[in-house]
């Protein structure tokens, strides 16, 4: 056994990576990484707003029902529940990166393919392929967290919906200019570049170092670090990098009863995308300045549709209310930085309900486009911290699986909600609103009771919080 008086001074001190990451601070590689990995979430807006683009296509098409077209929607994020546990598992087990490049590879294959899909039948099933995808695709966002010093999550990860609004602009410009002459086909076929260019980029990413500790492959983390430090020109804590290891890493009971937020977060967000949609489809709006595209009512009695392909009116409306994502990001930005995030969610979901019941009322179509827009907004930034709460929440041998249960339930949120905003709103607007509304006025008040507040705090590798509420949640 060696002296520990005889072991030099520089290596008797340690540090852990969470210490690694806040001395390295915010640099050219954060700048990068924020570029790569949250141009995924473009690849993730683009398939999911693809839904809201080629409905009223595929419904003339193959004269579907208004729960055919919701299936749709459903089928999708059926695929993305599924698999959002098990790419949360996988990326616990096997790490963050591949998970992600999986997602890239797999969703972009099945998505090519659906835009050969012969019949309806196949289409819904290449979807929630495509759904499957992205659900690995939204591991970058655990992946891209667990490199980001405290101080900046609040700020860098709400930016993080720019890419999201581009995508969703992207897909809807795409509407816009292919499918009137060229149709969906071509429109799907051209969504998928980005994905193909972002395979090439996302070799510029590592795995992450939380995760290699984690696992105990610490020269592996030393490695990526002293890269890290060495592209933001700074220097490593002096030392030698040291992490308990964790016994039980991605098991399947690491689970927390705040991940139903999810479910109510994507309930509201896809409620407000494809209600719009369905709206401005169907011409169900109360206007008081109609014009004659919007005084033709869409009908599908005994067998018949009547289609009524979007206008370009309505993919202008829809562009603006994809801008309501990003310009209130400093408004986010401000509120998790004062409020926190237990009560930055309790506002938000309280405003969301607001503006839901105010689709009701009647006005003119810059009217409606106001709302949308003010109901964008505050929907994508519960959104937004519903994420950042998630993954600062967990520890991080078990953050992608805690993340992939989050986007799970989101998702079951995701497929109940066309059934209400796509179908329901034939038959009434006002009671196909009010139970988004209802949702966001229970979960503001269910905020309130949530036991952890993470403004500030440092990501962890274990959390004895978390595991203490697992015998509560097994009983029920």
């Amino acid at each position: 056994f060696l002296d520990w008086e005889l072991i030099p001074a520089t290596l008797r001190k340690t540090f852990t990576v969470e210490e690694a990451v806040e001395t390295i601070g915010f640099g050219r590689f954060h700048v990068m990484l924020f570029i790569i990995m949250g141009s995924a979430n473009v690849v993730e807006a683009m398939e999911i707003m693809l839904l809201a683009v080629v409905s009223p296509e595929i419904r003339c098409e193959w004269r579907l029902d208004d729960w055919q077209v919701a299936l749709v929607s459903t089928m999708v994020f059926l695929g993305f529940m599924l698999c959002g546990v098990l790419g949360g598992y996988l990326a616990d087990r096997y790490g963050r990166w591949k998970v992600v490049f999986g997602g890239f590879v797999w969703s972009a294959y099945f998505s090519l393919l659906t835009s050969f899909a012969p019949s309806y039948g196949w289409f819904i099933f290449l979807r929630s392929m495509v759904g499957c995808g992205v659900a690995g695709v939204s591991q970058g966002f655990v992946l891209k967290t667990e490199f980001i010093p405290a101080k900046y999550r609040a700020i860098l990860l709400p930016l993080a919906s720019i890419f999201w609004m581009f995508g969703s602009m992207l897909i809807i410009i795409l509407g816009m200019l292919v499918v009137p002459t060229w149709g969906w086909r071509w429109m799907i076929r051209f969504s998928v570049t980005p994905s193909v260019i972002l395979l090439l980029l996302f070799q510029f990413i590592p795995e992450s170092a939380r995760y290699n500790v984690s696992v105990g492959n610490v020269a592996a983390a030393v490695e990526t670090l002293q890269q890290i430090a060495k592209m933001n020109r700074v220097s490593l804590p002096p030392g030698r990098l040291v992490e308990l290891q964790s016994e039980k890493r991605g098991g399947w009971r690491i689970l927390d009863l705040r991940d139903l937020l999810g479910f109510v977060a994507s309930f509201i967000y896809y409620g407000s995308v494809l209600g719009s949609s369905e709206l401005l489809e169907k011409n169900l709006l109360c206007l008081t300045d109609p014009d004659q595209e919007h005084q033709v009512k869409h009908q599908n009695q005994d067998g018949l549709c009547h289609c009524i392909p979007f206008q370009l009116r309505d993919y202008q409306t829809l562009l603006i209310s994809c801008l309501g994502e990003v310009a209130l990001v400093p408004v986010n930005i401000c509120l998790l930085n004062v409020l926190g995030r237990k009560l930055s969610l309790t506002v938000l979901q309280l405003g969301a309900a607001i503006f839901f019941m105010l689709l009701n009322i009647c006005t003119t179509m810059f009217g409606f486009t106001v709302l949308l827009f003010l109901l964008r907004s505050l929907v994508s930034m519960n959104f937004n911290v519903v994420y950042i709460y998630t993954a600062e929440v967990y520890p991080t041998v078990a953050r992608s699986l805690g993340m992939g249960f989050c986007t799970s339930f989101s998702r079951i949120g995701g497929m109940i909600a066309p059934f209400i905003a796509q179908v329901l709103m034939s038959q009434s607007v006002i009671l196909a609103l009010s139970p988004f509304a209802m949702a966001c006025v229970i979960c503001a008040l269910a905020n309130l009771f949530l036991p952890i507040e993470t403004k500030g705090r440092a990501l962890l590798v274990r959390n004895t919080v978390l595991f203490s509420l697992q015998t509560s949640f097994n009983s029920i």
